[in-house]
């Protein structure tokens, strides 16, 4: 369900938008095939507040804006996809919904399968001839084993410290 849009929820995701772009863009560890960072969180608020369609359009928005600003490489639209869909599940999994460790995982699990590991790796190979090869993917392996429990405990416990119901009665 799409919501309208205020110049108070306005506002709020740009907010978001810019939280997403300082953490994906500054405050990370990037390589040219490899970047950690922590905007997921501002994307899970995003998707707790806003709903998948509207967290999936800030999402994308924060791709294109950042690499307007930052950009570290040739723009690429698929990574704007990942950005859309990473946005998507954020919301289908967190819209209206209290955050458990069953969904803080899963929606990590789905974005580390489909993202970092299918979805990255392909553009790469497309935009740089990557071969995928074992040295490639034991680094991306090793950061998805890493960061799942990280990204998992993180979700969940900002998760949990955001009055979901308050909000969701005050964005309704």
């Amino acid at each position: 369900m799409k919501q309208k849009m205020d110049a108070h929820k306005i506002a709020l995701m740009g907010l978001l938008i810019a939280m997403v772009i300082v953490l994906t863009r500054i405050f990370v560890f990037d390589t040219t095939f490899l970047r950690i960072s922590f905007q997921f969180v501002p994307e899970m608020l995003m998707g707790m507040l806003f709903g998948p369609f509207w967290s999936g359009v800030g999402a994308g928005l924060a791709d294109v804006i950042g690499m307007g600003f930052f950009a570290k490489a040739p723009y690429f639209p698929g990574f704007t996809l990942n950005a859309v869909i990473g946005g998507l599940l954020y919301g289908w999994f967190f819209y209206r919904k209290e955050v458990t460790v069953k969904s803080a995982f899963l929606v990590t699990l789905i974005n580390t399968l489909l993202i970092t590991l299918i979805l990255t790796p392909l553009w790469l190979h497309m935009m740089y001839q990557v071969p995928l090869n074992w040295a490639f993917w034991s680094v991306r392996l090793a950061k998805a084993a890493v960061m799942l429990p990280v990204q998992t405990t993180m979700l969940y416990y900002v998760g949990r410290a955001i009055p979901y119901k308050r909000l969701a009665k005050r964005f309704a």
